[in-house]
């Protein structure tokens, strides 16, 4: 990704006056001048709500365009991109499907169905005049290969495509191919004015030069926030794409910030419960991999601490009486052993109560349990078992709490986790009876 974020800066100031597409066949360059039917695919794609589209006649022919390739499942740049389109669509107001489209197009459309699509751009507040499209693969290769979208596959970049945003008017043969990340505004200053050859009347009121400070101060914290961080959050404002950071400085270990911030894919496959919540909480608004190193996360730790209206020092970790939580995570460790999904699914309901009467410090908890009550079936089930598991155990060993003399530690090295039980035979959530007693007893809480 590190690559990836770096290669689009060097596109971000191209201007392609006119259209000069690569041909990813043979390598050639486009000969200059407006291109139309003659070049631009017609096929065949679909809508979010399930409506077939011409790719010419209906998206592209006299209209002025942003598009970009997504996929809804991508833990890299997607999410950041679509997040920075909702921001550029805010700024353009109504004139979003009017006279500026926005089209995102999946490039995994075997998971990307019209529905999966409708439910990724609701939580992005799509409006009027943004489509997110869909199609036969070779269909949607042709195209992005046409628009200069399309990536070779590359095993050394897990996200599978470059963040790229090609913008353009089709009536005058305008195209520019920028960073789907960049600043706000300069986007929607590029697709409301330039594309339209200013001839829409800004209804906003020229500034005088008599009004820039005589000393421009750079704050590198507000920069990497509102360039990184802006697109999906607030700090005091309410929540936003993602959570509301306001005093996360203080509730979160900055060890664990830093290492969600820097390499938040990492730490929701090491099974972290906290960030398997949040997962869960906002679903397919995942935090990606921005490309920032350590000092941009301390920066960034600091930034957001100070403007939360305190320091940057961590307050002590907040415990819940995980006691209460106990006695419904067995009874649901005893069910899922014997497979029953029902038993399970009833005692998840009680450990969500519960875990909601503590508020702010018992939201991972009740996360995790309400992922358990509304699991489909048991594989799901297991795996929001192991999250509650997970959060239940950091709590404990938190607190220091006595679990009681026969509540034991229990680890399956198959499944690589680990479970609170009762007694000392084996019983194993994750398995059930097909694998009942596969694993062991573990001395001390991890």
């Amino acid at each position: 990704m590190r690559r990836t974020m770096g290669a689009v800066a060097t596109f971000a100031a191209i201007w392609l006056w006119t259209l000069a597409f690569a041909a990813m066949s043979g390598g050639s360059v486009m000969a200059q001048g407006r291109r139309g039917a003659d070049y631009f695919p017609n096929v065949t794609l679909t809508t979010q709500d399930g409506e077939p589209v011409r790719f010419y006649d209906d998206l592209l022919k006299g209209k002025i365009v942003a598009i970009n390739l997504i996929y809804t499942t991508c833990q890299y740049a997607c999410p950041l991109e679509t997040a920075r389109m909702s921001q550029v669509q805010k700024k353009l107001g109504d004139r979003m499907g009017r006279d500026v489209f926005f089209y995102s197009i999946t490039i995994d459309p075997e998971h990307d169905t019209p529905a999966v699509l409708k439910e990724y751009g609701e939580k992005f507040h799509a409006g009027p005049g943004w489509k997110f499209l869909t199609g036969k693969k070779e269909d949607i290769d042709l195209v992005s290969k046409k628009l200069g979208l399309y990536s070779q596959p590359d095993p050394g970049n897990p996200d599978g495509h470059m963040p790229y945003l090609l913008v353009g008017n089709e009536a005058t043969g305008q195209w520019m191919r920028n960073s789907a990340v960049d600043n706000a505004g300069f986007l929607a200053r590029t697709i409301g004015d330039w594309l339209n050859s200013w001839q829409t009347k800004s209804t906003e009121p020229l500034k005088s030069f008599a009004e820039v400070p005589t000393r421009l101060t750079l704050d590198r914290g507000q920069y990497t926030f509102a360039n990184h961080c802006a697109a999906c959050h607030t700090i005091g404002a309410g929540e936003h794409f993602g959570p509301d950071l306001k005093g996360v400085t203080a509730r979160r270990d900055h060890d664990w910030l830093a290492r969600f911030i820097v390499s938040p894919e990492k730490v929701r496959a090491a099974g972290d419960p906290t960030a398997l919540a949040l997962r869960a909480k906002y679903k397919s608004v995942v935090m990606p991999s921005l490309d920032l190193g350590a000092d941009d996360a301390k920066v960034l730790i600091e930034y957001i601490a100070r403007e939360s209206g305190g320091s940057a020092a961590a307050a002590p970790v907040t415990v819940v009486n995980v006691k209460a939580i106990l006695d419904p995570y067995l009874r649901i460790q005893t069910a899922l052993n014997l497979d029953n999904l029902t038993g399970a699914k009833k005692d998840a309901r009680t450990a969500a109560d519960e875990a909601a009467k503590f508020g702010a410090p018992g939201a991972v908890l009740q996360a995790a349990a309400s992922a358990l009550q509304q699991a489909a079936d048991l594989k799901s089930a297991r795996a929001a078992f192991g999250t509650l598991g997970d959060a239940l155990m950091t709590q404990a060993k938190a607190s220091r709490a006595r679990l009681g003399d026969d509540v034991k530690v229990a680890y399956c090295p198959m499944v690589q986790k680990h479970w609170l039980q009762t007694g000392e035979t084996i019983r194993n959530p994750f398995y059930g009876r097909q694998m009942s007693e596969c694993g062991r007893l573990s001395a001390a809480l991890p």
